[in-house]
C-alpha cells in the first residue's frame, strides 16, 4: 500500500466515524508511523508502507475512529511552538493556556523569578516560561506521578530540568517558601456537568484534572487560600477559570487580600484567566 491510497482509506474510516478532522488525523496518524513530518508525507505520497506499518496505522485509526483524542495516541500536543510529551494521566493543553503564558511571559520579561504551578499535568506553563526566562526557577507540583513522569520529560527535552524542582504531593503541603508567580490550571468543572462534557473529554481525559467539585470551585477556593502563605507580597497569582466563573471568583481573591490586575479572555469573549497581585 502507499501513502497516498492509506490517508484516503484512513480518511475514509474516520469520516464514517463522524471525525471532522478526518483527512488531517489521517495524515497526522501516518506520520507518526513513518516518523516523518505530515509535509514529508505529503510530497512523497508514493512511498509505500510496511505490513507492520499498515497494522499500527490501522490500530491507530481504530482508537481515533473510538474518539480518542490524537494528541493521546500521538502521545505529543504542540504548545509554545514545542512539542510536549503527553501521556492519559495530563490534560491536553489548551490554546487559552497558551493566552496565559504568552501574557505572563510579557509581565516578566528578562525578570528573575521563582514560579510554582500548581497542577502542572504535562509542564506546559511552568516549562514554556522556564524555556524564555532564563535565570528564572521553578517547582511543579501534582498529585499524579503519571503527569510528572510525563512533565519531567519534557522539562528533559526543553533543556530546563536543572531550573525546576518536581514534587508529588497536594500543593497545600508546600511551606518555607515563598515565589513571585503562582499559576495554576485546577479543576474548574461542576461534577454535575461532567456528564455533558464531549465524548472525547469525559472518556479520555483525567477525571481528577476535571472535577472542580459541585461548584466549580473547590480546587480554586484552596489554590486562592494557600497561596497567600506562599507568595510573596506584590507576587502575582495567574489562574485559569471556566467560563461564568469570573465574578464569584473575583469576590474570593479580593476577600483574601488579592486585587486584580487583568483579564485574559478566549476568542469566544469569555474570561479564561485572571491575574491577581497579592497584598496590594
Amino acid at each position: 500500500m502507499r501513502a497516498i491510497e492509506a490517508i484516503k482509506s484512513g480518511s475514509h474510516l474516520l469520516r464514517e466515524s463522524k471525525v471532522e478532522s478526518h483527512i488531517l488525523d489521517s495524515e497526522l496518524l501516518l506520520a507518526k508511523i513513518l516518523k516523518k513530518s505530515r509535509e514529508e508525507i505529503l510530497i512523497n505520497l508514493d512511498q509505500s508502507l510496511t505490513a507492520s506499518e499498515i497494522l499500527t496505522f490501522n490500530k491507530f485509526l481504530n482508537r481515533r475512529s473510538k474518539k480518542e483524542p490524537i494528541a493521546y495516541i500521538l502521545k505529543e500536543k504542540e504548545f509554545w511552538s514545542k512539542n510536549f510529551f503527553l501521556n492519559n494521566d495530563t490534560l491536553i493543553p489548551r490554546p487559552e493556556t497558551e493566552l496565559l503564558v504568552e501574557y505572563l511571559l510579557k509581565l516578566y520579561n528578562k525578570k528573575q523569578i521563582t514560579i510554582l504551578d500548581i497542577g502542572t499535568g504535562s509542564g506546559c506553563i511552568i516549562l514554556s516560561i522556564l524555556s524564555e526566562l532564563k535565570n528564572s526557577t521553578g517547582v511543579a507540583v501534582d498529585i499524579s506521578s503519571k503527569a510528572l513522569k510525563a512533565a519531567k520529560k519534557n522539562a528533559y527535552n526543553f533543556k530546563v530540568l536543572e531550573r525546576v524542582k518536581f514534587y508529588n504531593k497536594s500543593f497545600e503541603a508546600i511551606f518555607n517558601k515563598k515565589f513571585d508567580l503562582i499559576v495554576s490550571n485546577p479543576p474548574y468543572i461542576e461534577r454535575k456537568d461532567l456528564k455533558n462534557l464531549s465524548c472525547d473529554i469525559k472518556k479520555f481525559e483525567p477525571l481528577v484534572a476535571l472535577d472542580g467539585g459541585n461548584d466549580g470551585l473547590d480546587l480554586i477556593k484552596k489554590v486562592i487560600y494557600k497561596s497567600k502563605y506562599i507568595i510573596k507580597r506584590f507576587g502575582t497569582l495567574a489562574l485559569e477559570i471556566g467560563n461564568g466563573q469570573y465574578r464569584k471568583v473575583s469576590k474570593i481573591l479580593t476577600d483574601n487580600n488579592f486585587k486584580i490586575k487583568n483579564i485574559i479572555k478566549d476568542n469566544k469573549n469569555n474570561v479564561r484567566c485572571v491575574i491577581a497581585i497579592y497584598g496590594s
